[in-house]
């Protein structure tokens, strides 16, 4: 009997314990939502919210002065016969597939270099990395526009050589190419990435190629490279989104009409024009979310194509 009543004894403290754990637990909870409060009425606020009306708006015919009027896929049907649209689609198609390879191949390039312990490394590292906190900003592209003008440094210092440079952002063979050597310019954070992630290299794998008689290019083919791969997919995977959704370098540039010959009219600044210069929201709305798609796809792609050339010590 003395054993039958210490079990009972000891399962009702275990009860009440039980019971003391989850109301600290829950007061534990709502400290937690209560701080968490902020970000989740921002995030129902600003970004789902306006998400939805966005979906919604794409199927309708809005000015912003007027009651939103449906229309079904008009909107979407309209972009199969838009020239200026098209148009800016192989713009920013162009940016992206020359602009996110090239900035990728500088920024590990410089990793590289910063990697080999140079003296003053944190200043390097500083200075590399200013660019990618200012590239997109007014003021820097501005600045560009000024280098890239007609009078601008660049022509200066070829006419000191003699030679009569054009208007590389006025002239339409140029134009596009000058706003993907500013995004190339900014290499600072995907070498910061990649700098990080050479450092994560153990050394004695490139002690062991050194022993077996690898060259310096075999060990970057054979090691480097694959050893490296999930931070190439990580920086292509957010350089590619954040290359679709490039925006003030063209605005600012091209002073906002898409440069010569809808040279550098980038998907967003078209979207910019319809919605906020011909006041046609709906049709801006649905611009946006054929955005969305294009994005998730080759986000989707890069995820599948991983499985092929993405290596994984684990």
């Amino acid at each position: 009997m003395s054993a039958i009543s210490e079990l009972s004894s000891l399962s009702r403290r275990k009860g009440r314990a039980t019971a003391e754990e989850k109301k600290a637990n829950g007061r534990d909870n709502k400290a937690a939502y209560i701080f968490l409060l902020p970000w989740i009425v921002g995030l129902v606020a600003i970004t789902i919210g306006p998400m939805i009306m966005s979906l919604y708006l794409s199927f309708t015919d809005y000015n912003l002065l007027q009651p939103p009027e449906w229309t079904g896929l008009d909107n979407f049907t309209r972009m199969l016969s838009d020239a200026r649209l098209h148009n800016s689609l192989g713009v920013t198609f162009t940016y992206v597939f020359i602009g996110v390879p090239l900035q990728l191949a500088v920024a590990l390039l410089i990793a590289l270099v910063l990697d080999k312990g140079l003296r003053g490394l944190p200043f390097y590292r500083s200075v590399f990395y200013l660019p990618s906190l200012l590239g997109g900003s007014v003021a820097v592209a501005i600045l560009w526009k000024q280098i890239f003008g007609t009078t601008g440094l660049v022509n200066q210092v070829l006419a000191m050589f003699g030679i009569q440079g054009p208007g590389w952002i006025s002239d339409p063979s140029t134009a596009l190419g000058s706003i993907i050597l500013l995004h190339v310019w900014t290499f600072g954070a995907p070498m910061i990435i990649f700098l990080a992630g050479l450092r994560q290299i153990p050394n004695m794998y490139y002690e062991a190629a050194k022993v077996d008689g690898a060259t310096t290019l075999q060990q970057f083919w054979r090691i480097t490279m694959p050893m490296l791969s999930p931070i190439i997919f990580f920086n292509l995977v957010l350089q590619i989104i954040g290359s679709f959704q490039s925006f003030t370098q063209a605005f600012i540039v091209s002073g906002g009409n898409g440069g010569p010959s809808d040279s550098t009219m980038f998907f967003t600044l078209y979207l910019y024009q319809k919605g906020f210069g011909q006041f046609d929201m709906g049709y801006a709305s649905a611009m946006a979310w054929v955005l969305l798609v294009i994005i998730g796809i080759f986000t989707a792609i890069n995820f599948i194509a991983s499985k092929y050339w993405v290596f994984y010590d684990d």
